[in-house]
């Protein structure tokens, strides 16, 4: 039984990840999860409350393991500037994985007040990963480099969301100079 319940999480858990990536958050609805995995409504709501438990579960789920595959790309880098690098290109390659459209999704979405903490404490995590290659480099104020180094990923990954005119390969290339270089070429 254990087993099963397990599954059936799971299955909702990646009807989730889908419905944000196509759609949106308000494409994440009970009904649509229903349709999506065969189960009555009601039964979605022996798996979750509300939709911020399946985002803040998506989030718990998810963002792990995005943040594991930037780190080992970090670790994969042989100095603090291509670590630099790699977490800025790591992070945008993630851009069209359906697990990083949700996570972009949630954190675009009007959420109760617990899953947005929870999600600014992931980020928060992500951020902390390049704090030490921050200061190798000599910032003064490593944390504060740290968080606006990941501002400049954030508008990065939303001008490639927005599928803007540039071929997402120049907006990476064009974020990995600002981050290395900043407004100087």
């Amino acid at each position: 039984m254990a087993e099963h319940r397990s599954m059936q999480r799971a299955a909702l858990l990646d009807a989730a990840r889908s419905l944000l990536s196509e759609g949106g958050t308000e494409a994440l609805t009970f009904p649509a999860l229903a349709e999506r995995t065969g189960l009555a409504r009601s039964s979605v709501y022996e798996y979750f409350r509300s939709r911020a438990a399946v985002v803040e579960e998506l989030c718990e789920v998810d963002f792990p393991v995005w943040a594991a595959e930037v780190a080992a790309a970090m670790e994969r880098a042989g100095s603090a500037e291509g670590k630099v690098e790699a977490y800025v290109r790591q992070q945008l390659a993630l851009v069209g994985d359906r697990r990083h459209r949700a996570v972009v999704a949630i954190s675009a979405s009007e959420l109760d007040a617990g899953a947005r903490e929870k999600i600014r404490a992931a980020h928060g995590g992500l951020v902390s990963m390049i704090v030490e290659a921050l200061g190798e480099l000599g910032h003064e104020q490593p944390r504060l480099a740290a968080m606006l180094l990941q501002g400049v990923v954030d508008a990065a990954v939303r001008r490639i969301e927005l599928g803007a005119a540039e071929d997402p390969a120049v907006v990476t290339d064009a974020a990995v100079n600002m981050a290395l270089r900043g407004v100087t070429s």
